[in-house]
């Protein structure tokens, strides 16, 4: 594994083998991180032109992705894979999402829940499990120059980040509104100690109705439903970063038993633990581990929130 560092900010680099992706994670300049996890590109340059990979997207938050490839994905619990659009935005997702990876290149922006609030005029359950087209979807029109830019240009991984952090630099002019309760909800949702949504409230300093109301528009989702999601990952993140643990000793300890674990597993990845642990996951482990290296989190949803100043 290679780390450089550009402009005071870390930059992780992983590739298993040579026949694997190449994949580059940054951390976003100080006055991005309250509303972006990582930026990074993905590279596939096979020496078979017409040779492919095919992993899982986990079930994470928001990320805008402009595709320079033959790309195909599976929507969130969908079985059949579908071409996949040049700047293809998915929203936050509940269930793990199937896709395959042709020669060629992808960039990409996770965003944290306040930078979804931030950037995108639209209630983030209205996108929630969905991928769609981010040049045809007027809630995306703000990124709809950058994504061109990138798809036009030929630029390497520094002058990419360069064009993407200028642009979103650009963008925090935007109003925003219930910073702090975002911020709040968030800050709880990563707190391994609450589990119940009683708890996330009182932590969230709200009432339960109105964290259900925040939830749905800022999160995508229910708070219990969050809850479960945070719980699940927390455990597969331990897997993916070192495997030789097995289930058993990934397993979150707020699980009732590993029969509770299965359960869980089937409804987020859509398979058993161990038919999950067979396959191959060519794109997603090397991500966990540059991630990890260059975020401390192996998982876009533990990113822990940051206000801004």
């Amino acid at each position: 594994m290679d780390r450089v560092s550009n402009e005071g900010r870390h930059i992780s680099q992983q590739q298993m083998f040579s026949a694997s992706p190449r994949v580059h994670f940054a951390l976003p300049s100080e006055k991005l991180r309250p509303f972006v996890t990582t930026l990074y590109l993905c590279e596939y340059n096979p020496a078979d032109p017409a040779a492919w990979i095919e992993d899982y997207f986990h079930p994470e938050w928001a990320n805008l992705r402009i595709v320079r490839q033959a790309s195909w994905i599976a929507p969130a619990g969908a079985k059949e894979l579908q071409p996949s659009k040049d700047f293809a935005v998915s929203g936050p997702t509940m269930r793990a999402s199937r896709f395959r990876m042709g020669r060629g290149s992808t960039w990409g922006i996770g965003l944290m829940p306040l930078g979804w609030a931030k950037f995108i005029d639209a209630s983030a359950e209205e996108f929630a499990n969905r991928f769609v087209d981010g040049l045809s979807e007027p809630a995306f029109a703000a990124f709809a120059p950058l994504a061109e830019r990138l798809l036009a240009e030929e630029g390497d991984f520094a002058s990419g980040l360069a064009l993407i952090e200028e642009h979103l630099l650009g963008l925090l002019d935007r109003p925003l509104e219930h910073e702090r309760a975002i911020l709040a909800v968030n800050a709880a949702l990563v707190d391994p100690g609450i589990d119940t949504v009683s708890q996330l409230a009182e932590a969230a300093g709200m009432g339960v109705r109105t964290l259900e109301r925040m939830s749905h528009r800022a999160f995508g989702f229910s708070p219990k439903l969050l809850l479960r999601r945070q719980r699940f990952l927390r455990s597969l993140a331990q897997y993916m970063l070192d495997p030789s643990l097995k289930w058993l000793g990934a397993i979150d300890s707020h699980f009732h038993d590993q029969a509770h674990f299965t359960r869980e597993f089937r409804f987020f990845m859509g398979m058993t633990p161990s038919a999950y642990a067979k396959l191959d996951h060519p794109l997603l482990g090397a991500a966990a581990r540059a991630r990890a290296e260059i975020a401390g989190e192996a998982m876009q949803v533990l990113h822990e929130p940051k206000a801004t100043r």
